[in-house]
């Protein structure tokens, strides 16, 4: 059987079946061929001791019966093939007056083991070894102090550690370490491969190791006390890197802000009172837990700042505290990873619901990005604050984030964010009065990064979504009609279908109540 890493060390010498002993294979064909009509056992006090064959053949074991090979590398010389005896091309000089095992070594048949020094060995073959390590007496022993002298090394090498790092220093204790952990190392392998007996002193080193790390540590971590408070007490509402600089700059901690060019992302999953009534309320934070931790992680990833959570609602922002000339660049890409990853989240939590025996319905995220000037600074009072960020292209980030539902996409982005953004692959979707505005805002479906963007399928795509849109403007309803169709059916990819359902109710109304010669396509949005 392996050892828990998967190697085998040991073999025992025999097995239990009912109240009887068993000899293992490679006993009894000792016994065999020894001409003996039985094994005889010697146990102690604390178990078995060894195992004798013959009175010329004795192997120690550990207290449980279980034999140490001296390992040795795979030697193909040492096997006959099969195939080559039942042939009769096999000269009998290679098997006569030999012990001969006769096994598997296919990979499909699951006999293959691992030992030290090979990785992959036919099962055989560890038999094969361990008879050869009896009967050339290369055998490793295990003498009956060894626990204690290892325990001994770990004990005495503590109390040395404990002595004198508070005494000498780390940096001079660890020169005592080095010291004792060679000297242990050395001897347990000059006894291993001298004497062939095992003397593990890799506990003994670890222990005293972690000694005097822990000590070492704890001296440091006594220095860095007022620095870690100062970081927990504001982690609580304030953003990672914020928190770096108040803990090297604690002036920061007054109320105030500065106007700053930023990019807003609001997102929101699509549905979630649906999805609620499937959990009480503890497992409902679970869900909200599972689903917030990736998202944010791709947030942090590109240097942005959670402002808050609002339930299943997530409000972030970029360039504060810590400049990013790329903010929009960043916000998008993060858009369009947190769209990705609902993908593996859904297959984690759709396995979960089987498992448990219950209904389980697809996350979906909508986001909204808009970029522009905004105030970001301490909000709140001398008392109580929190980073945060104010201003009307915080608001307008809100509104697009409700629109993502409206036109059918994941991401919806502002007129701002689209001009610093022109490598991506965006669709304009609509001239569109957000409710809370009074003039009109070109807003952009986000559908993909620069490589989608060289798409010839997705160039065409975006050509007749812009022919569409002009046709629409100008009331040329039939060839805008046209032209949804063709949307339609070649945008089937990009699941375009609510986008053009939006557009065909809205000609339809059109057409049975025309806006007049002097609509400038705006459309006035009633809902958030």
């Amino acid at each position: 059987m392996p050892e828990p890493d998967g190697i085998v060390r040991r073999v025992p010498a025999f097995f239990k079946n009912g109240k009887r002993l068993y000899p293992t294979l490679s006993v009894e064909i000792m016994r065999v061929a020894a001409g003996r009509s039985g094994v005889v056992t010697k146990g102690g006090p604390a178990g078995i001791i060894d195992v004798a064959i013959n009175k010329q053949i004795k192997v120690p074991t550990d207290r449980i019966g279980r034999m140490w090979p001296y390992f040795t590398k795979m030697d193909k010389k040492k096997y006959v093939s099969a195939k080559d005896v039942l042939a009769g091309t096999v000269d009998p000089k290679a098997i006569r007056g030999k012990l001969a095992i006769v096994g598997t070594s296919a990979i499909g048949l699951f006999d293959i083991k691992t030992i030290p020094r090979e990785r992959f060995i036919p099962g055989v073959e560890v038999h094969a070894q361990l008879i050869e390590s009896v009967l050339t007496k290369s055998f490793l022993s295990r003498p009956g102090f060894a626990d204690a002298a290892e325990m001994a090394i770990a004990i005495v090498g503590g109390i040395l550690i404990i002595i004198f790092v508070p005494w000498i220093g780390a940096k001079w204790t660890l020169l005592m370490f080095l010291a004792i952990a060679g000297g242990a190392g050395a001897t347990s392998w000059y006894l291993f491969v001298e004497q062939q007996v095992i003397l593990d002193a890799a506990f003994a080193i670890m222990a005293i190791l972690l000694l005097y790390v822990t000590l070492t540590y704890t001296s440091y971590a006594a220095e860095e006390a007022q620095r870690r408070q100062t970081r927990d007490a504001f982690s609580k509402y304030l953003s990672p890197a914020m928190v770096e600089q108040v803990v090297e700059d604690p002036s920061l901690l007054s109320l105030g802000g500065t106007k700053r060019d930023m990019t807003l992302l609001f997102c929101d999953v699509r549905g979630f009172t649906s999805i609620s009534e499937l959990f009480d309320a503890e497992g409902l934070t679970v869900l909200i837990n599972k689903l917030l931790t990736p998202l944010t992680d791709i947030i942090l990833a590109r240097q942005g700042t959670v402002d808050k959570y609002m339930g299943d609602c997530i409000m972030a922002f970029w360039n504060a505290p810590m400049d990013d000339e790329k903010h929009a660049e960043d916000g998008c890409r993060s858009a369009l990873e947190m769209v990705a990853a609902m993908a593996p989240l859904n297959e984690r939590l759709e396995q979960e619901a089987k498992e448990e025996g219950r209904k389980h319905l697809d996350l979906k995220v909508g986001l909204g990005l808009n970029s522009g000037e905004a105030v970001v600074g301490n909000m709140g009072t001398a008392q109580r604050m929190d980073y945060s960020v104010l201003g009307d292209t915080v608001n307008t980030a809100a509104r697009l984030e409700g629109q993502s539902k409206t036109y059918g996409v994941d991401i919806v982005i502002g007129p701002n964010t689209h001009e610093q953004v022109p490598e991506f692959a965006t669709l304009r979707l609509d001239n569109i009065q957000v409710k809370g505005k009074t003039v009109g805002l070109l807003v952009y479906a986000l559908m993909g990064d620069e490589e989608l963007a060289k798409d010839p399928e997705f160039i065409k795509i975006k050509e007749i979504d812009e022919a569409m849109l002009n046709a629409y403007t100008s009331q040329q309803w039939e060839e805008a009609k046209s032209l949804l169709v063709e949307l339609r059916t070649k945008g089937e990819r990009f699941r375009l279908d609510v986008l053009c359902d939006l557009y065909e109710s809205r000609i339809k109304a059109y057409e049975a109540e025309p806006p007049g010669d002097d609509w400038d396509g705006i459309f006035i949005a009633t809902t958030k």
